[in-house]
C-alpha cells in the first residue's frame, strides 16, 4: 500500500511538473512570438548596427537657421514616467512594451537640464519655465522675473522684468503660440508671455490689494494686454478671464472669478481683426475652424484646467485632444513665411502624478506623445528645430520584485518570494504622496501593507501606494531629459543649467542678441 501511495504521489508530481513546464515552455514561445526573433543574436546585432549608423549620421551637423520652433514641455515627465510611459504606449500597442519608442525617442541629439531654483533644491513649474523660456534661473512660483524679484511682492519686480523667446520671436515678425492642458494662466504657460512675482495671482482677485495698489497685472490681464501679438492659445480656464457675473457656457451654475467686471476673452477678441479672428470653448467649434481664413484663435475649453484624457468628453460638446489642438496651432502659426514660435505643454502628465494616479499620468503622456509625432509629420527637420523636454520630475519609482519582460506596468507582482509579508505589489510606487496615507491606515488597522490581491491597479482611479503621506505628492529633484531633432540640435549634449535651453533657441533661430553666425549658415541678421 505505501509503495502505491508513493508511486501515486511521484507521478502526481511530475505529471504537476510537466505541465507547468509547458506552461514555461508556451509563456516563453508567446513571448518570442511577441517581441519577434530577439531571442536571436542576430536581432540584436542588426538593432545595434541601426543604431550605429544613425548616430553616424547625426555627426552631419544641422546648421540651418530654425525658421520654426517647437518647444514641447511635459510637466512632470521625469526620466521615470518618460520608461514606464513607454511600455505603458507600447503595451497599449498590443507589444510587450519595452522595446517600444515614443516619438521623441527617435530623436538625434539627447542631454540633461539642471532643474532647481534659485531658490529651492526641488523646483516649482512657475520657476522651471521661467528659466527655460526666458534664460535666467529665478525663484519658486516666480513667473518672467529675474532673482531680484520676491514671491508675493509687487516693488521687487522693478527692473527684474526677462524677455522670453516667445517675446524675441515675435519681434523678429515670427508668428507665436501657446497650446497646453491646463490653465492658459497657469505656471508654465504664464512663464511665455507674463512678469509677475507669484504664479498664484492668475486673477485680479488674487492679488492682494496693498500689492495691487503698487500697479501688479494679474496674469490673465498681462495675456490680453500686454501680449497682444499672441495669435493662437489654446487650453483650459475660462474663470481667469470672465467676471463674476459670467456664468460659464459648459458648467452649470459656476461662474467667472474676475472681481473688475471685466471679460478678457471679448477684449482679446476685439483687439485683432474681426474677420480673422474667433473664440472657441468645445470640440465642435474648434473643428470648424477654417485655419486658411483664421490668423488667430482664442480656445478655452474648460472653465479650469481641462480633463484628464481618460475622461474626455469627444463630442462636439467636448475637447479637443492635445494632438488635435496642436496640429490646429501649427496649421496657423505656419502661414507666416518669417516662421513660428510655439509652445505646447502636457501639463496634466503633472496633476496626475500630484494625486498618485499613474494610469493617469502615463495616459497624458500617450497623449503627449502623439502631439509630438503629429508635429513631427507636419514639419521638416531642415528648418524646425523640436525640443522635447520636461520642467520638473516626479517622485515615481519604478522597481517591483523583478517583473518579466511584458508585465503589465500598472500591474501587481504577485511572486512574493522575496516579500516579507506575502503581500502583492505593484512595480510603480511613489516616494511621497496621497497613496501614504493608505497605507498608513492600513499599517495601523491591520499591521501590515494594503493588500491589493483582489485590487484593479490599473484602473484610472487607483492611487499608487506612497512611503510618505502627504494630500499630494511632490516634485522630483533629478535632473530631466532634453530631446532635440533639427536645426542647431547638436548643440545640448551633456549636462546643462535649464536656462541653457532658451539660449540654444534664440542661437537657433536667429531672434535676440546672439546673431553673428546667422549670415554665415544662410540666414539673415535683419
Amino acid at each position: 500500500m505505501f509503495r502505491y501511495l508513493y508511486s501515486v504521489v511521484l507521478l502526481s508530481l511530475c505529471f504537476v511538473y510537466v505541465q507547468t513546464a509547458k506552461m514555461h515552455n508556451l509563456r516563453s514561445h508567446a513571448l518570442r512570438m511577441t517581441v519577434g526573433s530577439d531571442e536571436y543574436s542576430k536581432y540584436w546585432n542588426d538593432l545595434a548596427e541601426d543604431e550605429l549608423e544613425k548616430a553616424l549620421r547625426a555627426q552631419n551637423l544641422n546648421q540651418n537657421v530654425s525658421k520654426n520652433m517647437i518647444l514641447f514641455v511635459g510637466s512632470g515627465m521625469g526620466v521615470s514616467t518618460v520608461s514606464a510611459g513607454r511600455i505603458f504606449v507600447g503595451q497599449l500597442a498590443g507589444k510587450t512594451g519595452e522595446e517600444f519608442q515614443l516619438s521623441w525617442e527617435t530623436f538625434p541629439h539627447v542631454a540633461f537640464s539642471k532643474t532647481y531654483n534659485t531658490d529651492a533644491q526641488v523646483a516649482d513649474s512657475a520657476g522651471t519655465a521661467s528659466a527655460f523660456l526666458t534664460g535666467v534661473k529665478t525663484k519658486s512660483g516666480v513667473v518672467g522675473l529675474d532673482d531680484h524679484a520676491e514671491r508675493g511682492s509687487c516693488a521687487s519686480t522693478e527692473s527684474a522684468a526677462v524677455d522670453s523667446i516667445l517675446h524675441l520671436s515675435q519681434r523678429a515678425g515670427k508668428s507665436t503660440g501657446i497650446v497646453t492642458t491646463t490653465r492658459v494662466t497657469h505656471g508654465t504657460p504664464a512663464a511665455a508671455y507674463a512678469k509677475c512675482p507669484d504664479r498664484n495671482w492668475e486673477n485680479n482677485s488674487d492679488i492682494p490689494d496693498a500689492e495691487a495698489a503698487l500697479g501688479c497685472k494679474d496674469i490673465a490681464l498681462q495675456l490680453v494686454e500686454d501680449a497682444t501679438e499672441i495669435q493662437v492659445v489654446l487650453g483650459g480656464g475660462r474663470r481667469e478671464l470672465t467676471p463674476t457675473s459670467t456664468r460659464d457656457p459648459q458648467s452649470s451654475g459656476r461662474f467667472g472669478y474676475r472681481t473688475d467686471n471685466r471679460n478678457l476673452i471679448d477684449e482679446w477678441v476685439a483687439l485683432r481683426p474681426e474677420e480673422t479672428t474667433r473664440y472657441v470653448y468645445n470640440k465642435g467649434q474648434f473643428d470648424d475652424i477654417d485655419t486658411d481664413k483664421i490668423d488667430y484663435l482664442l480656445g478655452l475649453f474648460d472653465r479650469t484646467h481641462m480633463n484628464f484624457e481618460s475622461e474626455r468628453d469627444t463630442s462636439d460638446d467636448g475637447d479637443p485632444s492635445l494632438e488635435e489642438m496642436t496640429e490646429k496651432a501649427i496649421e496657423i502659426l505656419k502661414k507666416n513665411e518669417k516662421g513660428y514660435f510655439l509652445m505646447v505643454e502636457g501639463g496634466r502628465i503633472d496633476h496626475a502624478h500630484h494625486g498618485g494616479e499613474a494610469y493617469n499620468a502615463l495616459n497624458e503622456l500617450n497623449q503627449f506623445h502623439l502631439a509630438v509625432a503629429k508635429a513631427k509629420e507636419m514639419t521638416s527637420e531642415e528648418d524646425t528645430l523640436i525640443i522635447v523636454t520636461a520642467d520638473h520630475s516626479h517622485t515615481l519609482s519604478f522597481g517591483g520584485d523583478y517583473p518579466d519582460r511584458g508585465h503589465p506596468i500598472l500591474g501587481n507582482n504577485i511572486d512574493d518570494n522575496d516579500v516579507s509579508d506575502d503581500l502583492p505589489h505593484t512595480t510603480l510606487a511613489y516616494a511621497n504622496g496621497p497613496g501614504g496615507e493608505k497605507v498608513s491606515e492600513s499599517y495601523k488597522k491591520y499591521g501590515h501593507r494594503p493588500d491589493n490581491t483582489r485590487i484593479d491597479t490599473e484602473d484610472k482611479d487607483y492611487v499608487l501606494d506612497a512611503l510618505v503621506p502627504l494630500d499630494d505628492a511632490t516634485h522630483g529633484g533629478e535632473d530631466v531629459v532634453i530631446y532635440a531633432s533639427g536645426p542647431m540640435a547638436h548643440l545640448f549634449h551633456g549636462v546643462h543649467e535649464q536656462n541653457y535651453i532658451m539660449h540654444v533657441m534664440q542661437y537657433a533661430s536667429c531672434v535676440g542678441y546672439n546673431k553673428e553666425h546667422c549670415e554665415i549658415v544662410g540666414g539673415s541678421t535683419k
